[in-house]
């Protein structure tokens, strides 16, 4: 059992003649994922890594009726449209690689999703990783093993570098990874922290779960709540990151879009209190996590 990557996984990539989609495109297909096609508007027709473009997802599904998932890489103007195309043609799992989606457009594609059952990942989202099946989106291979490592650890965060960061610190230490999922950084994301831990309740590859936090916002309250509620039952890391913002003050802007701080509440330091109340493992330091993870597989066996 994995989350959100199977072995029947089967691409259509949006925006696939442009260069980072084709690029991503050629990567996940090393990884070891199929790619089944492309679609980019006025361009069907073509050919990218000798796989066709077409021009609508519809043609997409005529030409391959086995695809299940989208991977986006189209201006952030023209991400409402394709998101909702792939929706609406039957995708289960959409990852948004792009930046700098309109607020209201995201929000209609996240609305748009529940309607229709599909796990929408991003925007703003660097990918997903399993390191026995592959990838999507613009995240590292499961081949650069000296970053991933297959194992049981599962990985959240909304930065794409620290994804690669913390599968790093893991890896050195000798603990391999289950799936990395990099949840983006925007006010509005269609999967969050506690929607990826849901999954990963239920992932019997998956024993521990680290997730990488950050100043602004309420996911990490959320996660609090879930754990105290036993909606997530495995052990769990955090490192919440900005503790140095409550020594500058509030003039200068931090973190992702969705990083925005509000009255003290969703400081550093106070999601780091109600973590640790809910019996989340706090690692003050990001070099900490291996040894974290280390305790709560022991207190596993």
């Amino acid at each position: 059992m994995s989350i959100l990557i199977n072995q029947n996984t089967n691409v259509v990539v949006q925006g696939m003649t442009g260069k980072e989609g084709s690029r991503a495109a050629q990567s996940m297909i090393e990884s070891g994922i199929k790619v089944s096609c492309g679609v980019t508007p006025g361009k069907g027709g073509q050919k990218v890594l000798d796989l066709p473009i077409f021009d609508s997802v519809l043609e997409a599904f005529e030409h391959d009726g086995t695809i299940n998932t989208s991977v986006l890489f189209v201006p952030p103007l023209m991400v409402l449209d394709a998101a909702l195309e792939a929706i609406n043609g039957g995708v289960k799992v959409l990852v948004i690689i792009t930046e700098n989606v309109p607020v209201p457009d995201s929000a209609k594609i996240i609305e748009q999703a529940k309607l229709f059952n599909c796990q929408v990942v991003g925007p703003s989202s660097v990918g997903i990783l399993n390191t026995n099946l592959g990838k999507l989106g613009s995240i590292g291979k499961p081949q650069e093993s000296k970053m991933y490592s297959p194992g049981n650890i599962g990985i959240i965060s909304k930065s794409g570098g620290m994804c690669a960061e913390t599968a790093l610190v893991l890896t050195q230490k000798g603990l391999g990874q289950s799936t990395v999922v990099g949840i983006g950084g925007d006010v509005l994301i269609g999967c969050d922290f506690v929607d990826i831990l849901k999954l990963f309740e239920q992932d019997e590859e998956t024993k521990v779960v680290v997730f990488f936090g950050e100043i602004g916002g309420n996911y990490e309250q959320l996660v609090a709540e879930a754990v105290k509620t036993k909606q997530f039952t495995k052990p769990l890391v955090a490192f919440i990151s900005g503790q140095f913002a409550e020594k500058i003050g509030r003039s200068l802007a931090l973190g992702h879009a969705g990083a925005i701080i509000h009255k003290g509440a969703d400081t550093a330091q106070s999601k780091k209190k109600v973590l640790k109340e809910a019996g989340v493992l706090i690692a003050d330091y990001h070099y900490q996590i291996p040894d974290l993870v280390k305790i709560a597989l022991n207190q596993e066996k």
